[in-house]
């Protein structure tokens, strides 16, 4: 007993040292139906924060909801993660920056565990675990080599809520203007700078971008354009690729659906 009260007074004084404020900030387009959940996750958690939504011009409610449920909101003029997040930047008064996806929620005493993690000066940041809200074992095994990369490289993406001190984010210069991979570049140069810490328990992310196409093709072609990323391709023009055959990709779907409709009739 008198070892854990040690180690609870430990913990306190190591909490009360750091830090103080969270800034979440959540770009957003459209989100009316991902949000609410989103912001009734952060409620749930007690530590002292704030939340930014950056909304680049929102038609379906989601002005409303983020300001009924308090949130800053600050508005964008132009529709890109990267530019809308490094916006909610720099209005933020946090040491933390927690960047978060509107349809991602984050576990409860998420932000506990960023505190604990930050208690150690050489961690610049990190991010978490992820699942997506699907019984998909495919989607499941998706995210189990998710984490596998996440422990050998320290790389995370956008829907695992990076999240880092306010003083590296200045030192790296925010996220850079890429349509594409903003957030797979974003890490990266951030563990340059210093160690980074996967959190558990994992966030929940919405499986949406999987419902237009199968699973598997959107895997593939995530998995196609990021390997040329690495390669050293243009990440806006690997945006412009992408759109394409995504586009593709759903009218193939549509057309396989049809016919399988009409050979079943």
């Amino acid at each position: 007993m008198a070892a854990r009260a040690v180690a609870g007074r430990a913990c306190a004084h190591n909490r009360a040292k750091f830090p103080s404020v969270i800034s979440i900030i959540i770009p957003t387009f459209n989100e009316a139906r991902y949000l609410p959940g989103t912001l009734k996750a952060i409620e749930r958690n007690q530590t002292r924060h704030e939340v930014i939504v950056v909304d680049a011009g929102s038609f379906d409610g989601t002005i409303e909801i983020a300001l009924e449920q308090g949130a800053q909101l600050i508005s964008s003029s132009v529709r890109q993660r990267a530019i809308q997040m490094n916006l909610g930047a720099q209005s933020a008064r946090g040491d933390v920056f927690l960047f978060l996806h509107a349809d991602t929620r984050l576990p409860q005493n998420a932000l506990v565990e960023i505190e604990f993690a930050l208690v150690k000066r050489s961690v610049v940041g990190g991010g978490f675990v992820r699942r997506y809200e699907s019984p998909s074992w495919f989607l499941r095994g998706t995210c189990a080599l998710a984490g596998i990369r996440t422990r050998l490289t320290g790389w995370f993406l956008g829907d695992q809520a990076i999240f880092l001190r306010a003083e590296v984010f200045k030192t790296l210069g925010g996220f850079r203007d890429l349509s594409l991979f903003e957030d797979l570049d974003f890490s990266r140069r951030m563990r340059r700078e210093g160690p980074v810490v996967t959190l558990r328990p994992p966030v929940i992310s919405s499986p949406r971008r999987f419902s237009a196409c199968h699973p598997w093709r959107r895997t593939w072609l995530d998995l196609l354009l990021t390997l040329r990323y690495l390669g050293g391709a243009d990440p806006n023009r690997l945006a412009a690729e992408y759109c394409h055959e995504f586009e593709n990709m759903q009218r193939a779907e549509r057309v396989g659906v049809a016919a399988n409709q009409v050979i079943s009739s």
